[in-house]
Order: structure tokens, then sequence, then C-alpha cells
């Protein structure tokens, strides 16, 4: 069976849902002639994905717009993430950027911070990491790489920003967010083209294709288009935002 008539059977069988926001973040480390990125493999008993390799990642929370920061979001980042259809505001792009921040922290412990100007105010839950380090969550170094969709039919639906930031950007550790009872079991930094990278998930291979393609031309930078994966039409088209 086809991937497009596995999505036509489960469209018979889910009504249409609306995908929801969620950001992903895809940690590089280019301090070696490889570019290698960070992943987690999930634990074997979670219903989603058990198993699998994955970049930390989730749905945006009511309250990430409200969490300060200690730099605002590049304008070159906010004009990349208003383009396309829907069209967004630019709280809703905020929103995006820091979920990025706290789904990484949550997930693996690695929190993209800096020390703020004034008195750091006193954050709770999942971000509390950063109050005790005396951070702020700081999105000024992360660049979009992609959009993507999930198909119609879906049990789950996102509408998913995949953003990267170099490894630099970790500016605090949480010890014993790893664990053997832990929804990420383990983390590792992989090569590109590696093998832990040819489990991922198709549209998630996808992405990284895009990032090692932007890798081998320099810096990182908000100039370059920015696909976006959606399916219309029987099928998955790659679009560019704003093109």
């Amino acid at each position: 069976m086809s991937e497009t008539e596995k999505i036509e059977k489960e469209a018979d069988h889910h009504p249409y849902r609306r995908p929801v926001d969620a950001a992903t973040l895809i940690l590089v480390d280019r301090s070696a002639t490889t570019p290698k990125v960070l992943v987690g493999k999930r634990h074997d008993k979670v219903v989603f994905m058990p198993g699998k390799f994955v970049f930390p990642g989730g749905r945006v929370d009511k309250t990430d717009n409200r969490v300060p920061v200690a730099a605002p979001i590049p304008k070159a980042l906010e004009e990349n993430l208003l383009r396309g259809s829907p069209k967004i505001t630019a709280s809703r792009a905020r929103s995006l950027t820091i979920a990025a921040i706290r789904e990484a922290c949550e997930e693996t412990g690695l929190c993209l911070g800096s020390k703020s100007n004034g008195a750091t105010p006193a954050l709770e839950g999942a971000w509390k990491p950063f109050t005790e380090a005396g951070l702020l969550p700081d999105p000024s170094g992360l660049f979009l790489i992609a959009r993507a969709i999930t198909p119609p039919g879906r049990v789950r639906r996102f509408d998913t920003r995949f953003f990267t930031a170099d490894a630099s950007t970790i500016a605090h550790r949480v010890e014993g967010v790893i664990h053997a009872d832990a929804e990420l079991v383990e983390l590792v930094w992989v090569e590109i083209g590696s093998k832990p990278l040819a489990d991922l998930h198709p549209m998630t291979k996808n992405v990284l294709g895009e990032l090692e393609k932007r890798l081998a031309t320099g810096p990182l930078n908000h100039d370059a288009p920015v696909p976006f994966f959606h399916f219309y039409g029987g099928r998955m088209h790659r679009d560019v935002l704003g093109a």
C-alpha cells in the first residue's frame, strides 16, 4: 500500500482534525569537519514512535507567549515565521520560538538562555531551571529551517516549525532529565548522515536534508528559502514559504 493510500484509508476512519502548533529544535555542533546533531532515543513503552531517535519538540502551550525573554526574536526570523498561509500574528510567531526552547529544556535538560539586563523574574514549572541558573530563555540564536503539516486523516496533526541553533547557545544543563524511565532514555550527538539518523521519521529526514544543504553553504542565516511540506491533491508537496 502506498503512502497516499494509507493516508486516504486513515481519513476514512478519523474526522478532520485541525493541526495544532508545534515546534522542534535541532541543535547543531559544528566544531568538527562534519556537523553533528543532537538526537534523543524515545522510551520503548511510549505510545508515539517508541524506541525511535527524535529531535526534541512538542506542541505550543498557551502560556509560551507570556514568558519573558533575554532578547527578542530577530526581525528576519519573525518575517520568515509570518510567511505562508494561514497567516499568523507576531505573538504567535514568538510563541513558536519559545516552545522550541521549552521543549528542548524539558526533554533534554539543555537550556538556551542568557543573563537578563535587569532582575531575572522568578519563573515556575518548565521554566524553573532558567530561574535557578539566573537566565531567561533566549530565542535570538534560532533559525527557521522548515515548516511541515501532518497529512489529513491522522489521529495527531501538527503544524510544526523546525528550528535549529548552534550548540554554543546552550547556556545551562539540567542533570537527571535523561534516564531509563524518562521519555528520552539517551542523548547522542551524531554526524549528519550516520546510521541513527536513517531511522528518523520520513518528514524529519526531509527537514534534516534541508538543514544539511544549509550547513554546506556556510554559516546559518535567515536569508535562505524555507521549505513548506504539506499535503494536498492526494500527495505531499514541497513549496517555499512566501514564494
